[in-house]
């Protein structure tokens, strides 16, 4: 890289520090620029203290173009900015850490992206491929994003990196190795619509060689359709039947299906996750790990092995015969309806957050059906809490059977633990699987899960 290049970074979250350390350690003219003021950004700005970097905080001049060669976007910048689309009119390139990273990577890449499901199999993929005696990396979109480690990582390792649709939305590069699980409404109010939104994730397979292998959830039809969007050798992976290359459900027992020949790898008893969702992310982290070279005896192993990932159905505590749990990643209407199905007992449900103008109805025909209590929060309670009192009353008035008993509307996360502890009856679990974001109160869904932990911790 030229010392004279100039790399503008927008968005100082941790993909953007990422990208800013890494171009100011490779001698580049760094500017990073965030719409925050400075004393919202202390993390960000102790991260990059001691390079050379100069930071415009509070807005996002035009002056900024002035002499960038390339404009670098954070996860959470959108690509319809203003300053953006007059940086693409100028014809100056965008890129952001996914990118740069796959242009540089020196060893094999797996990446995953789905609806649900992508941090559960991206880090079971790892956990596969450890067995198996590959040095491996895991990050991406989770965790690490990965740049930070490209003078260590060394050709025979393997890479495994979890891919949003904010990152794909602006890439020209696909893994050689490339998981899409599922595609169902997420993010509208970031893409608009579910065509650009399916357009974003299929990026992930359509810069691929014929060479690579794109492993595609065979039961979910968005997913499936991106066969004709890829050169790749295509796999599938299937709850509800066999497939010819990949991995699926037969029984009672996981299944690796190779051209020839057919392992028996775990029974789905021997899962340790709740839910069919956890099912489906077993088989599609089989098939990825076999694609990237696992031994099927090291698939077993892991998955046996494997106690799950924070904030997705993590079980927080038992009191008084009441079982809580945390899924707070589960920031869309669909995520929820897959953890209602993980448990048979009574459920208090604890939904809220921001919406990111998603459809609840079927969320709200589920609840009313499925839930004993629900207790909503946040910005969106006052969307949520109708849209199931009329689900209910539709229900009742054609005869069909319902559980909900009470919609207790409160205001704050606090507020609905200490409502759901009055309500709880022993036999139920209280289940925190908002449905919408965390943005409204919290820096992000791991935040919340955690202060969910705390406020449980708390109850005597």
């Amino acid at each position: 890289m030229a010392a004279a290049e100039t790399v503008v970074v927008l968005g100082a979250g941790r993909q953007g520090t990422a990208l800013a350390r890494f171009y100011a350690q490779q001698g580049a003219r760094v500017m990073v620029s965030d719409l925050r003021p400075a004393e919202e950004l202390k993390r960000a700005l102790e991260a990059l203290a001691g390079l050379d970097i100069e930071f415009v905080l509070g807005e996002h001049p035009w002056a900024l173009l002035e002499g960038c060669d390339r404009l670098c976007l954070s996860g959470g910048v959108p690509a319809d900015l203003p300053l953006v689309q007059e940086a693409v009119r100028r014809g100056i390139p965008l890129t952001n850490d996914a990118q740069e990273f796959l242009a540089r990577c020196p060893a094999p890449v797996v990446g995953v992206t789905g609806s649900a499901g992508k941090t559960t199999t991206t880090t079971l993929v790892g956990r596969m491929l450890e067995a198996s005696g590959q040095r491996t990396w895991v990050g991406g979109n989770i965790g690490n994003p990965l740049l930070g480690d490209l003078d260590e990582i060394a050709p025979g390792d393997r890479v495994v990196m979890e891919l949003s649709s904010f990152q794909l939305e602006l890439m020209t590069l696909s893994p050689g190795v490339a998981g899409v699980l599922n595609i169902t409404p997420n993010h509208l109010d970031r893409h608009g619509t579910m065509e650009a939104y399916r357009a974003a994730k299929a990026q992930i397979v359509a810069h691929q060689q014929r060479t690579d292998v794109a492993v595609l959830g065979y039961d979910d039809p968005h997913a499936r359709a991106l066969a004709d969007a890829t050169p790749a050798a295509v796999r599938y992976f299937s709850g509800q039947g066999a497939v010819a290359s990949g991995a699926y459900l037969r029984g009672s027992d996981l299944v690796l299906a190779r051209r020839h020949e057919e392992i028996a790898v775990a029974a789905r008893h021997e899962v340790p996750l709740r839910g069919f969702h956890n099912v489906l992310n077993v088989l599609a982290s089989m098939a990825l790990a076999d694609a990237a070279g696992a031994d099927p005896e090291a698939l077993g192993e892991a998955i046996r092995s494997f106690s799950g990932v924070p904030h997705r159905l993590e079980e927080v505590r038992s009191l008084r015969g009441v079982l809580w749990v945390n899924d707070s990643i589960a920031t869309a209407p669909e995520r929820v309806l897959a953890a209602l199905e993980a448990f048979d007992e009574p459920l208090v449900l604890l939904a809220g957050g921001r919406d990111k103008d998603l459809p609840w109805q079927r969320f709200a025909e589920r609840v009313a059906a499925r839930v004993r209590v629900l207790v909503v929060f946040g910005e969106a309670a006052p969307l949520i809490a109708p849209a199931v009192r009329t689900a209910r009353a539709r229900a009742q008035a054609a005869g069909a059977s319902t559980r909900l008993t009470a919609v207790v509307v409160t205001d704050t996360l606090e507020q609905a633990v200490a409502a759901a502890a009055a309500r709880a009856q022993s036999g139920d679990v209280v289940l925190l699987s908002p449905g919408g974001t965390s943005f409204d109160a919290f820096e992000d869904f791991a935040q919340r899960g955690a202060r969910f932990r705390e406020y449980v911790a708390e109850l005597s």
